[in-house]
């Protein structure tokens, strides 16, 4: 039996395991990506996560042959991975993702091939790396000479920190990570469940027989961008006047946007004056909400837009206005890609945030950073700032999760954790509302949190 074929042998009688990495490859891979896989085998992983243009490399000759025959649509390059250039490939054009599975275990050298992939790399690229866990050795290796395992070079058995410590010394940062897969083999009405569901609690999580992480280029300064300021405005007309005078000049070029949703008061004359009397440096424009809920008056407002930056600023100004540089800095340094404010650092009296909100507050973040994988202090916070191609494809992956967020905060972070973003929380020193009241309903809203809670967890952790 030629090695293609027990390739394929091997996968067919560890079906389970091979469904369960494709599964969290899919929901790690965005679809219609650039996707280059190191030790593709016979393709069939890189195929499963549906690219615009995948690539593979396969050392071994006859196993290249074979994937490029199963998967015409796929480039399958014969080629050492240690030896690898874009110029030895032909393939000139970066990529938006590398794939590395179960291969950097029998590398020789795993700094240097790290290394390597810079050049193959673009700003946004993600690294995702997986691998078995050291725990499962002694089963793996009686496995292997039982003949139900694909046998194995030599192999390093790195663990999760072995690697996070080798991407950071060839310059890469690791976003998120985690564990899969229990029961590799097929028991009839148990493993399923417990692959979905067990393997993700809490550290029954750790001895899962694949680790996962998805890892970025760490920061390069970005050029100085244009920024547009949504302003979703509902019975906000004192603050009108206030945010524009407040506001500071942003990027190279700032719009403001206002939209207006179905106000009770004077709030769209306001911002109708405020707009045909403003003289400054500042573009404004205005739009009326032509549906309901503040998250439909925001994608107005960001498909209204033009900038590179696009932030999201509350009418209220309860996160002040003068801000707001920390965040388009944040982005533009290359320090996140995904910018949400908390206002849970700082003080903050008792009317600006009453004790039960900040315990819900708490709460919730506290479920969301386990469930998105990403820590997050205040995943409440009106604020938050993105680049407009990756507010593009949240859009494009909207379907995803479905149309669940009336706020549009949950909306961007699911799709924000989806794409892999690396998400990161600027203090703000959260401030009393000085016009009106709140829009918020807090038992209406909790139940729509807890509904989130279970959306984010069918979606992004038991898959």
């Amino acid at each position: 039996m030629n090695k293609s074929i027990k390739k394929d042998h091997f996968r067919k009688s560890n079906k389970v395991y091979y469904q369960d990495l494709e599964a969290i490859h899919k929901l790690l891979v965005p679809e219609n990506k650039k996707v280059l896989e190191i030790g593709c085998g016979i393709g069939d992983l890189l195929a499963s996560v549906s690219p615009s243009y995948g690539v593979g490399i396969e050392i071994d000759s006859s196993i290249a042959s074979f994937a490029q025959r199963r998967h015409s649509n796929l480039t399958i390059h014969n080629a050492n991975a240690e030896e690898i250039t874009p110029q030895s490939l032909n393939e000139n054009d970066p990529f938006d993702i590398i794939v590395i599975n179960n291969t950097l275990n029998t590398v020789n050298d795993v700094q240097g091939l790290l290394e390597k992939l810079e050049p193959f790399s673009h700003k946004d690229t993600k690294l995702i790396i997986s691998f078995h866990n050291w725990l499962w050795q002694p089963l793996l290796k009686v496995a292997e000479k039982l003949g139900q395992r694909d046998p194995q070079p030599p192999e390093s058995w790195l663990t999760p920190g072995d690697i996070t410590n080798l991407l950071d010394l060839s310059g890469w940062e690791v976003l998120k990570n985690g564990n899969r897969c229990l029961l590799p083999r097929y028991v009839p009405l148990i493993t399923n469940f417990t692959n979905r569901f067990v393997s993700q609690l809490p550290i029954i999580e750790k001895i899962g027989l694949t680790h996962w992480l998805v890892a970025r280029l760490k920061s390069k300064r970005i050029k100085e961008p244009t920024v547009s300021v949504i302003i979703p405005a509902r019975n906000e007309s004192g603050n009108i006047k206030s945010a524009i005078k407040r506001l500071p000049l942003l990027g190279v070029s700032t719009e403001v946007i206002f939209v207006e949703g179905h106000s009770k008061d004077d709030t769209w004359e306001m911002i109708e004056n405020v707009c045909n009397d403003y003289k400054g440096q500042l573009h404004l424009s205005k739009y009326r909400q032509t549906g309901s809920g503040k998250a439909n008056a925001v994608w107005h407002g960001f498909e209204k837009s033009t900038g590179d930056i696009l932030i999201i600023l509350d009418a209220d100004l309860t996160v002040r206005p003068e801000d707001l540089p920390i965040f388009v800095k944040t982005l533009v340094d290359g320090n996140g890609d995904f910018v949400n404010g908390c206002r849970l650092v700082y003080p903050r009296t008792k009317n600006a945030m009453p004790l039960l909100n900040t315990m819900a507050n708490r709460f919730f973040a506290a479920a969301f950073s386990w469930l998105l994988r990403q820590r997050l202090k205040d995943t409440l916070c009106g604020t938050k700032v993105l680049w407009r191609k990756d507010y593009d494809d949240i859009k494009h992956g909207r379907k995803y999760f479905g149309d669940f967020d009336p706020f549009g905060d949950f909306d961007l972070l699911f799709g924000a954790s989806k794409l892999n973003l690396k998400i990161v929380e600027v203090p703000i020193r959260y401030q009393e509302r000085q016009y009106g009241s709140s829009n918020i309903s807090h038992v209406k809203e909790g139940l729509i949190l807890a509904k989130m809670c279970l959306v984010a967890a069918q979606k992004l952790r038991f898959i």
